[in-house]
């Protein structure tokens, strides 16, 4: 699940309420950069894969928020005595679209009526009692960083970017290939071009796509507009692919 080398690192981090850049982005976690172009990407623990999820959300990138309360989740329950495992499934949840985008991206879900298709109380269930439905993960999966701050997927654009798309057909298309009855809801327009790519290449299922979400960030200040516009259509596109499985709800 994570290298012996992972677990010393996070069991070595110093006990402090929140761990800052000086403690994570450092050379033990770097796992490449484009100098030229000023992109870094760091190692984190979001390896853990849920194959029998039904939903599967699909990010730009983690942020160094996301960063942040991973490493500190899973010093946390491997202190607690939990195992690599364990520990890997259970940050997934605590540390994926946090804050205010994770309440964004429930209301939207519920507008669609997600969790009536799924047989759930709302879409919030994903990230408590009904988390055995949902898997969530990344275009890139590790934390990347453009100059330092954040990268966003526009600068470069994650398909002008060979660098990136290094990492989108090597570890995201085989993921989410194995995810055998989920659909695929990828945030924003930068994420989901990157899935229409992988379907063209036959690299991912084709078909299980919900293309036209908009990204929950609040930093989208269209997104309120494109929601309304495609409302009627994901609504339509979701009860399609999530329908056409063999069942439409599974037992924990």
């Amino acid at each position: 699940m994570i290298s012996e080398s992972m677990v010393a690192f996070i069991r070595s981090l110093p006990e402090r309420r929140e761990l800052t850049r000086g403690d994570l982005l450092v050379d033990a976690l770097k796992l490449s950069e484009e100098t030229s172009k000023g992109l870094v990407v760091y190692d984190a623990p979001f390896g853990w894969i849920n194959e029998d999820a039904r939903v599967a959300l699909i990010g730009v990138t983690p942020g160094f928020t996301q960063m942040q309360i991973a490493f500190q989740a899973v010093r946390r329950h491997l202190i607690a005595g939990k195992s690599q495992e364990d520990a890997c499934r259970l940050v997934k949840y605590e540390a994926s679209f946090a804050g205010s985008m994770r309440t964004n991206l429930i209301r939207m879900l519920e507008e669609l009526e997600m969790h009536e298709i799924l047989g759930l109380s709302s879409p919030g269930d994903l990230f408590g009692t009904a988390s055995h439905l949902l898997h969530t993960t990344s275009a890139v999966r590790f934390p990347t960083f453009l100059d330092g701050r954040n990268y966003t997927g526009s600068r470069p654009p994650i398909l002008r970017s060979p660098f990136l798309m290094r990492y989108v057909r090597e570890i995201l298309a085989p993921e989410l290939s194995s995810l055998q009855s989920a659909v695929f809801i990828p945030l924003g327009k930068s994420v989901g071009g990157v899935l229409a790519v992988l379907e063209e290449e036959g690299l991912i299922p084709d078909g299980r796509t919900l293309y036209g979400f908009p990204h929950p960030s609040g930093a989208n200040g269209h997104r309120e507009r494109q929601f309304a516009e495609a409302k009627s259509q994901l609504a339509k596109r979701l009860r399609a692919v999530l329908g056409s499985s063999p069942h439409s709800t599974i037992s924990p």
